[in-house]
């Protein structure tokens, strides 16, 4: 599925491949501005080693986002009955976790983070099963906060993760909706 951001070009995703795209990802997920993906100090073979295990496991996947046809960013969705949210809340049918992570840039254009998690939620949201998205950011990233409420998520409360303190926040296919409109574009 691909989907296009008034002035801000077309957005899809594809499967990440987590040897050829590890060197790629290493230098994402190692970025001052990607602190709180909490892989600062990987090496390029941990980040092998942490995407394919997601490759190899049954609850969890991850994507290249492309922006006009260029890896821009980062996505993952996971099952939370299976991954990430075990015994931390009670899944509903139809609940899918989310991660992203936007590529770092040298230069910032104003919507791009916006156009970015809506064209990921969109993703989600294409397959009719999706009846909720999950997410859990670290507490302390604000900014990470501001674009969920955006898109339509509701934060319900914070979880004690093991790696941090979290922000459980919900986002359903008509909160989703009414925050950006229904247009596929």
């Amino acid at each position: 599925m691909s989907t296009t951001a008034a002035a801000l070009g077309t957005f899809s995703v594809r499967p990440l491949d987590p040897i050829a795209d590890a060197e790629l990802l290493h230098g994402w997920v190692t970025h001052p501005k990607a602190a709180f993906w909490m892989m600062q100090e990987a090496a390029l073979h941990d980040v092998e080693r942490e995407y394919m295990a997601i490759a190899a496991a049954e609850h969890h996947d991850a994507l290249i986002g492309l922006h006009d046809g260029e890896p821009a960013f980062l996505m993952e969705r996971y099952d939370p009955r299976h991954v990430e949210l075990v015994g931390l809340y009670e899944p509903e049918p139809g609940d899918v976790g989310m991660h992203f992570l936007v590529a770092p840039t040298e230069t910032p254009v104003h919507g791009f983070t916006r156009a970015v998690i809506t064209a990921v939620m969109r993703e989600l949201f294409a397959d009719p099963a999706t009846r909720r998205v999950v997410v859990e950011p670290d507490v302390a990233n604000k900014a990470v906060h501001a674009l969920n409420e955006a898109v339509g998520f509701v934060p319900d409360r914070e979880i004690q993760k093991p790696e941090k303190k979290a922000l459980l926040s919900f986002c359903t296919r008509e909160q989703f909706e009414a925050a950006v409109g229904s247009d596929p574009r």
